[in-house]
């Protein structure tokens, strides 16, 4: 930069946050309309991967894995359980502790969204391959590297 041009710090397009900020929204957007298909918002979808993965989890440790807070997750996890996708009950050896834990609806559900990451996948590649299985891993990477550095 030459002595007449400075870097102002309070310009939109110096800012790292607010691409991620609109990246984020759009992928969002783009999700619910495949999402919509299989009957679920955004944050379902992100909290029945994590049950299909790990079958039952505590809600403390499924908030934690979503960085999502109780507030947010509660009223997530009684629209799923009031589909059939999820039973909720304390852990019987602490009481404290609320139990997620998947149905068999539940896991027959993750057959239909199967398709979900594949179609995204075609969405954000439609003009060619944007970036490579490895700029995929090292941009989820840097990422990770960003939110567990603000925690």
């Amino acid at each position: 930069m030459s002595d007449k041009q400075t870097f102002d710090p309070l310009l939109l397009d110096n800012q790292l946050c607010f691409p991620l900020y609109a990246c984020a929204r759009k992928i969002v957007a783009a999700y619910n309309p495949l999402l919509k298909e299989i009957g679920l918002t955004y944050a379902q979808y992100i909290t029945m991967m994590v049950l299909w993965e790990d079958k039952k989890v505590t809600m403390r440790d499924l908030g934690k894995r979503l960085y999502l807070d109780s507030g947010t997750l509660t009223p997530v996890l009684k629209k799923l359980e009031a589909m059939g996708y999820l039973e909720r009950y304390r852990n019987p050896e602490d009481e404290r502790i609320l139990v997620v834990s998947i149905t068999d609806k539940g896991m027959a559900l993750r057959k239909e969204a199967e398709q979900v990451p594949y179609q995204m996948g075609c969405l954000v590649n439609q003009k060619g391959e944007l970036f490579s299985p490895e700029e995929v891993g090292k941009l989820k990477d840097q990422l990770y590297q960003i939110i567990h550095t603000l925690e």
